[in-house]
């Protein structure tokens, strides 16, 4: 008995340091992230309302004040409730806010889906972006890129480096798991918001994309967002959709009431056929 004691007490200890020293690598992160912020005169931040833009934009905020400005783009590719969010975010904290229209779904190049869709996409919006911080006297941009991103398939990275757009949570460290805790930290709402990609990315490489295929996948997760499924991709198969949802929501969906709604608003949306993916919710999943 005393034994077990003893472990349980040097299991609680370690536990604590553990939290200590976690915490202590986040707060030095943050101060790496605060220090490169002030070496700008102003910024401009390519802001989504995601976690990522959201955090880099409150932190630099805090950091420059009113030397920051958000960019936001609006167009087929973006959810309409996320450039939406975007606004009230950048609104509620009082931040400059720029909403511009980017055309990728004109681009010949962009709309044939082939794998550099993304380098295509940012190459024709980070000029837009970069044109309208100088419209508004700031000569720097910055992208909400953090460490995980590097181990994942992103052609736009070569954009950003063509266009010499700063990644300064990069540049200080900052995972994806420590921009959420330090969002926690400050109590910024997306904290917890689930990661959102362009609507392109629901669409395997290779299929055209249109703005028929584009307002069927957001009709569709709208649907499934609105019946409370939080981190949830609709992909975009012709006629059929394949849902992917996270394992816990599996149970939820099997409900005849919830399941016989969602397939009806999804074959609202424009599809014939609605499956769900057995392997559950896979960020990036397209990229395979």
């Amino acid at each position: 008995m005393i034994f077990v004691c003893e472990q349980l007490i040097k299991s609680r200890s370690t536990l604590k340091k553990e939290k200590e020293m976690k915490r202590d690598e986040l707060k030095l992160k943050k101060e790496k992230l605060i220090s490169i912020l002030k070496n700008f005169n102003s910024l401009a931040v390519a802001f989504s309302g995601g976690a990522d833009s959201s955090f880099l934009l409150a932190v630099a905020y805090e950091v420059l004040g009113e030397k920051v400005t958000a960019i936001t783009a609006k167009s087929p590719v973006h959810p309409a409730r996320e450039t939406e969010f975007a606004g009230k975010f950048a609104l509620d904290y009082g931040i400059k806010h720029i909403i511009i229209q980017s055309d990728e779904t004109n681009l010949p190049e962009f709309t044939a889906n082939n794998r550099n869709r993304c380098y295509i996409c940012k190459k024709n919006l980070f000029p837009k972006m970069i044109e309208a911080a100088s419209k508004a006297g700031i000569s720097e941009l910055a992208h909400g890129a953090n460490t995980d991103d590097l181990k994942d398939f992103r052609p736009g990275f070569s954009a950003a480096s063509e266009f010499n757009i700063a990644a300064p949570m990069i540049d200080a460290g900052l995972s994806k798991q420590d921009i959420r805790d330090l969002s926690k930290n400050m109590r910024l709402e997306t904290w917890n918001k689930p990661a959102m990609a362009c609507l392109a990315t629901r669409i395997p490489y290779g299929n055209g994309i249109t703005i028929e295929s584009l307002t069927m996948i957001e009709e569709a997760e709208n649907a499934l967002i609105d019946l409370g499924f939080t981190a949830c991709r609709v992909r975009h198969h012709g006629d059929l959709a394949r849902i992917e949802l996270v394992k816990n929501d599996f149970e939820k969906v099997m409900n005849e009431k919830i399941r016989d709604l969602l397939v009806g608003k999804i074959k609202k949306a424009g599809y014939l056929y609605v499956s769900m993916d057995l392997e559950g919710y896979i960020q990036g999943s397209m990229n395979r």
